[in-house]
């Protein structure tokens, strides 16, 4: 049986050092402020929201949501945007995908200053990531929550086969240029990719974002590899699972994160972390 990489409890620990950090930007009369743009009534995206703002509640962080029914125009979103722009009290802007029809999405994130980034998604943050220029720069959150529990349990990527499944903003582009920056050997397979097993099976590191339950199973896994299951699926009983086969597959790895309690934590720890670091940057 693999070591599991329990993201709930190292999340708990990032948590109380955010908290603390937030605590000494109090006292300098700072208080870091999350705002987070909110369009529609999709029931995940507003459980996602509500999730957010208590953590950062609880963490002494300021939380705002700006809400907006789905019939919002384009141009009134960016207004919003370029308000929440030049409002100095605010640190750090995001706006919860997906968005309607009439948005587009990639305007949307273009239009936020990429020093209140949260998500770390703007062009101008991308390209410092692929560049290796990570000092004061936002990167994606589930990504950098995967690279804190790598370093947490003293997994070193150099030199390291690296895969990764999937290509989104979201996770797997910037997942695949933290792993290169270190110093990894990575691949990137995606649904056109062929003899995919073969690939997988080479990985020392794997890293699974497809959104299909169960899709890894154990012959598709080198024996030794570390398995980080990004994955975040409702079975037919509702039960939460991975993309992964845990049962099938845990036995074969030497490290690898549950669904629930694995990855899943991380992302809204690190969007905390991200919003207090952009709160130092700022000043």
């Amino acid at each position: 049986m693999g070591q599991i990489i329990d993201g709930k409890a190292l999340a708990a620990e990032i948590d109380l050092q955010t908290k603390a950090e937030v605590m000494q930007l109090k006292e300098r009369g700072i208080v870091p402020h999350l705002a987070v743009v909110l369009v529609g009534d999709d029931p995940a995206s507003h459980i996602y929201v509500r999730n957010k703002k208590r953590r950062a509640e609880k963490l002494g962080i300021q939380s705002t949501v700006c809400q907006f029914p789905s019939s919002v125009t384009e141009a009134t979103l960016l207004k919003e945007i370029d308000r929440l722009n030049r409002d100095t009290s605010v640190h750090a802007i995001l706006v919860q995908m997906p968005l309607p029809p009439q948005i587009d999405e990639f305007k949307v994130t273009l239009a936020i200053d990429p020093r209140k980034d949260a998500d770390g998604f703007h062009p101008v943050n991308m390209g410092r990531l692929l560049q290796n220029k990570t000092d004061c720069t936002p990167v994606a959150c589930t990504p950098r929550g995967i690279m804190q529990m790598l370093h947490k349990y003293n997994i070193n990527p150099e030199g390291k086969k690296a895969v990764v499944i999937g290509r989104s903003m979201i996770v797997g582009k910037p997942m695949a240029a933290l792993l290169l920056n270190a110093n990894a050997t990575v691949t990137v397979a995606h649904s056109h990719t062929k003899n995919l097993s073969e690939l997988t099976k080479q990985a020392d590191i794997l890293v699974v974002a497809t959104g299909i339950a169960h899709f890894i199973k154990a012959d598709q896994v080198k024996d030794g590899a570390v398995v980080i299951d990004v994955g975040m699926n409702r079975d037919q009983n509702g039960k939460l699972t991975g993309d992964v086969d845990f049962a099938e597959v845990s036995p074969k790895a030497s490290f690898i994160t549950p669904v629930p309690k694995g990855v899943g934590p991380m992302t809204i720890t690190m969007l905390m972390r991200q919003t207090t670091d952009l709160t130092k940057w700022s000043i």
